[in-house]
């Protein structure tokens, strides 16, 4: 008697796990949402538009975008994060939303490791550090020379709280241990014109942006901000050249909401791999400074783990505080 318990309890249970079991061999089989958690017109929007045509043209059905902005990324990221684990809502979340609002907001109603799946990393965005001519600041020495000889008087412009170009500057301060004044504007548009009219000294911003207004002698360009430095670009040296260690950029990551099963995350994984080998891809990257970096789910989590202490680090640092 006992053992016909025993044996009707594992069947039940095999029964109950063949549906998920099925569901993931045969996806996908309609379409795909892929949440973009900021308005259209933006550095992830475009990543996101991009990476939904190619996963489309890979996994056989459509994927297209959603846009849902608000409150730097954690709307749209919680939309994410609330969708049926099936596969058939995917999130392309760049480093903010799922890196730096967790440090910034005490009560983020999301924890990343927690309440996501990783799938894979797709890019980074190369980000340049400028200055305005008048600065007088030709190099990265030059900025911590005078930041350490006058405390406090550098000004620099982001395109809001939490922002890359906020977050890269301040690394830069924790890093150094010079004290520079952050400008917020509503957006890295305004943020641009405020360095070019001379209104702060300083801005970090991606280097497709800043790259022509440098080549137009409105701003002079010190270093960029990735690990070594970029093709087409060899005499530009990098931060760490002089601030050993400093690496950041804006960076785009898939995620999928918490037990989505293994073999849906791998074939989307695998096809993000595949696509960013695709020839127009890398073409339109080296186009754009944009540089291809795939991560696999694992290396994926354990970067998301490593920049999450990381940015808590220099949040409390830096003593940022933001209104919820």
């Amino acid at each position: 008697m006992k053992g016909n318990l025993i044996k009707s309890a594992i069947v039940l249970g095999l029964l109950a796990v063949a549906p998920q079991v099925a569901t993931a061999q045969q996806w996908p089989t309609r379409p795909i949402k892929a949440i973009v958690p900021f308005p259209a017109g933006g550095g992830t929007d475009l990543m996101g538009r991009l990476v939904a045509k190619h996963l489309g043209d890979r996994l056989g059905q459509q994927v297209y975008v959603e846009n849902i902005g608000g409150a730097n990324g954690s709307i749209g990221t919680q939309a994410v994060m609330r969708a049926e684990p099936d596969g058939y809502t995917i999130g392309v979340i760049s480093d903010g939303p799922m890196i730096v609002n967790p440090a910034l907001y005490p009560n983020n109603p999301y924890v990343p490791l927690r309440d996501f799946a990783p799938v894979a990393m797709v890019n980074r965005f190369p980000s340049l550090l400028t200055a305005h001519p008048s600065s007088g600041i030709k190099t990265v020495a030059d900025l911590i020379r005078i930041a350490k000889e006058k405390p406090g008087t550098l000004n620099y412009s982001s395109g809001g709280i939490g922002n890359f170009s906020h977050m890269g500057l301040e690394l830069l301060a924790s890093q150094t241990g010079i004290k520079i004044t952050h400008v917020p504007y509503r957006g890295i548009g305004p943020a641009t014109q405020a360095i070019l009219t001379g209104e702060v000294q300083l801005l970090y911003n991606n280097v497709a942006t800043s790259l022509e207004h440098v080549k137009a002698g409105k701003s002079n360009g010190l270093a960029i901000g990735e690990a070594k430095r970029l093709d087409g670009l060899s005499d530009t040296p990098t931060i760490a050249e002089t601030v050993p260690g400093y690496e950041f950029s804006a960076w785009i990551g898939l995620y999928v909401p918490a037990k989505t099963p293994p073999d849906i995350i791998a074939k989307i994984s695998k096809a993000t791999a595949e696509f960013l080998e695709d020839p127009s891809v890398k073409k339109y990257f080296s186009e754009q400074f944009i540089t291809a970096s795939y991560k696999n789910p694992d290396q994926l989590a354990a970067y998301v783990k490593s920049e999450l202490v990381k940015w808590d680090d220099v949040v409390k640092k830096a003593g940022i505080k933001v209104q919820q």
